[in-house]
């Protein structure tokens, strides 16, 4: 395992692989991680495979680049979560931080994608994208969260990018820009109007070709919609990032 370290910042990449076993539970033949971003297989109920990330070092920092790559291959089922929320936090180099998440799903397999929430610390600047390649008989459920800010201070610069395609066609493609330096009207009421916690949930699914929910509101700054695909988008706005988790728990029970 090598960790490179520039003059302007970290460079580290974990991979997470998974693929069925034939007896109807999940092998974990790469589990490999660097630098800040440790992996490990935590204990699971039923046949699937659970791994956590565990931050084992402050990052990222401004300049760092990090990488996550989690692939779930025929007959998996992997869930992967974190020990704990993500800081972007300024660092001794100007650039802007970077962390990529890198997600494959082969047919009849599911990923889960449940992390802790990334918070957005004043004077940071970080680029998240996040890119889900699905089969067409693949199952996705991704959850992302930010918190602008810590308690009682404002935000850094936070750019985040949210792309799924599934056989080869796109399903999403957004982009959040918040914080200084972002474009105009990111804060006012057309956008997060005040709020300094959002939350989105994707799910992903085979019988949603069929049938899928209907657009919906599910209270005050949550809001559901099905994309053009057998999919769903979640999406919401609140003071805090409890009532964040709240609402996207809720929809996900709805949903599945």
């Amino acid at each position: 395992m090598t960790v490179a370290i520039a003059a302007s910042g970290v460079r580290a990449t974990a991979r997470i692989g998974a693929r069925g076993n034939g007896r109807g539970g999940t092998d974990l033949p790469v589990l490999d991680g660097e630098g800040p971003l440790a992996v490990r297989r935590t204990r699971s109920a039923g046949k699937g495979a659970h791994v956590t990330l565990v931050g084992a070092m402050s990052a990222p920092l401004g300049g760092d680049r990090l990488t996550v790559e989690a692939a779930a291959h025929a007959g998996a089922r992997l869930r992967v979560g974190s020990a704990a929320a993500t800081l972007a936090l300024p660092g001794q180099s100007k650039e802007p931080a970077r962390y990529d998440v890198r997600i494959t799903v082969g047919d009849d397999a599911e990923l889960r994608w449940l992390p802790e929430q990334l918070i957005s610390v004043r004077d940071s600047e970080l680029r998240v994208t996040t890119r889900a390649e699905l089969a067409a008989g693949a199952s996705l459920v991704l959850r992302e969260e930010q918190v602008l800010g810590r308690t009682g201070e404002g935000p850094g610069r936070l750019t985040s990018r949210l792309t799924v395609r599934r056989a080869g066609r796109p399903l999403l493609d957004q982009e959040l820009s918040c914080g200084p330096g972002a474009p105009g009207g990111w804060d006012g009421p057309a956008a997060l109007a005040g709020h300094r916690a959002i939350g989105q949930l994707v799910v992903v699914h085979p019988e949603f070709e069929q049938e899928k929910p209907a657009p919906a509101l599910l209270g005050d700054g949550a809001v559901r919609m099905p994309l053009a695909g057998p999919g769903v988008l979640v999406t919401v706005v609140a003071p805090d990032a409890l009532r964040v988790r709240r609402a996207l728990d809720e929809a996900l029970r709805t949903l599945t």
